[in-house]
């Protein structure tokens, strides 16, 4: 079994010298304007984190969140569209009994979708008694999470933008002609129903909230955990392109993996029109699906796959995605907060709700597990993915 465990040096990074306290250097600035796609260098690689974009070198982990940042103006310009601006936005929940009705207006423009709540079955929730929460698109299993004393929030992405080269939903209502993927639409949406919960359900434990989806809905779940720092646990599931499984990577013996040309094809509204102009070389995205992982760093997340889900490409999520970002994670001290959860089934089976399960527990209730989320068999690491791995930057002390 391949359990993999990334630089066995990095555990004391953020304590070297004795705890001596790092100093983040002065955060560079990214180029204004942004370069065109087509003038972005290849890569063939996956991006290397510890690399800022003008290629100077992070110092210690002290530099994550000017990292941090820059990455987040990347994916935003060049695949997800900018995400809106919350302060501009005002909330009104109304909740009757496990129904929410979440409007949000912008300036005079306003829209409304809805959300349903499920309480768990083996404790009562209560304002002093607060319960974890799932956020959820669509239907899940609920005896995983209600059984567990986790609560659901159940919503329907396209109750709030259509999956349709056709803008429709309140999201558009808002926010007509903007450059946004509707996968960063359902994003917003996951977000808006935390503002609701956070409005109207003290049951709801805010400092225990995860999010859920699988496939299109687990690419809008990964999206969620990105934006939104309340969340702390993020779950996409077979989420493949666009979600977990890398843009440079195929991994097709055994079936064919969805690229960049295929899902541009069909569903080129799910991100901004940049990504569309990567259709030719993916590997001048100046990212890659690790990197998006790693945004959602140091809060937790977790992923299930299924090995036979070969659209999905399983193996590129395993052998690539999962060890160049736990080497981000291990580095910010942060390893017990990152997983793979690996099935021998196809796309968004059922049992995969249950392969995440003990993770889920360890992390709302601390709950110990056995279980080694680390491990990618029947996989093992594409180390030729990330060369830059063993060149993590130590502190400066160190």
């Amino acid at each position: 079994m391949f359990s993999f465990t990334v630089l066995p040096f990095l555990a004391f990074l953020l304590t070297a010298h004795c705890g001596a306290a790092q100093q983040p250097q002065a955060c560079p600035a990214l180029p204004s304007p942004l370069p065109a796609p087509t003038e972005l260098p290849i890569i063939e690689a996956l991006p290397d984190p510890w690399t800022f974009f003008n290629n100077k070198s992070l110092l210690s982990p002290a530099d994550w969140e000017c990292r941090k940042a820059e990455l987040k103006t990347l994916v935003q310009e060049y695949m997800y569209g900018y995400y809106p601006d919350h302060s501009l936005e005002t909330v009104t929940a109304v909740r009757s009994e496990d129904a929410l009705s979440i409007t949000v207006a912008v300036g005079e423009r306003s829209g409304t979708f809805n959300a349903t709540l499920s309480m768990p079955t083996n404790v009562n929730a209560s304002a002093e008694n607060p319960v974890p929460v799932v956020i959820s698109a669509g239907g899940v299993n609920n005896t995983v999470f209600l059984g567990s004393g986790v609560a659901l929030a159940t919503f329907t992405v396209t109750d709030v933008a259509a999956d349709s080269t056709t803008p429709g939903g309140p999201f558009w209502d808002l926010y007509s002609g903007e450059d946004i993927g509707v996968i960063t639409a359902w994003a917003w949406g996951f977000n808006r129903v935390l503002d609701a919960i956070i409005q109207t359900v003290p049951e709801f434990d805010q400092s225990r909230v995860g999010v859920i989806g699988c496939s299109r809905d687990g690419k809008a779940a990964l999206a969620a955990g990105i934006f939104d720092e309340r969340i702390t646990l993020t779950l996409p599931m077979s989420s493949g392109l666009e979600g977990i499984a890398p843009w440079r990577f195929q991994f097709q013996e055994l079936g064919e993996n969805e690229k960049i040309t295929n899902i541009t094809g069909y569903a080129p509204y799910w991100t901004n029109t940049n990504l569309l102009k990567f259709v030719n070389n993916s590997h001048q995205i100046p990212f890659d699906a690790h990197l998006n992982v790693a945004l959602v760093a140091p809060r937790a997340i977790i992923w299930d796959e299924g090995t036979v889900d070969y659209w999905t490409n399983p193996e590129g999520e395993a052998r690539v995605t999962f060890p160049a970002s736990k080497a981000v994670y291990d580095w910010l001290g942060a390893s017990d907060k990152i997983g793979v959860a690996i099935r021998n089934s196809s796309h968004c089976d059922i049992f995969g709700y249950t392969n995440i399960q003990a993770f889920m527990l360890e992390q709302f209730f601390g709950t110990p597990t056995d279980r080694n989320y680390s491990d990618i068999s029947p996989y093992a690491p594409f180390t030729s993915a990330f060369p830059w791995i063993d060149e993590a930057p130590r502190t400066s002390s160190a």
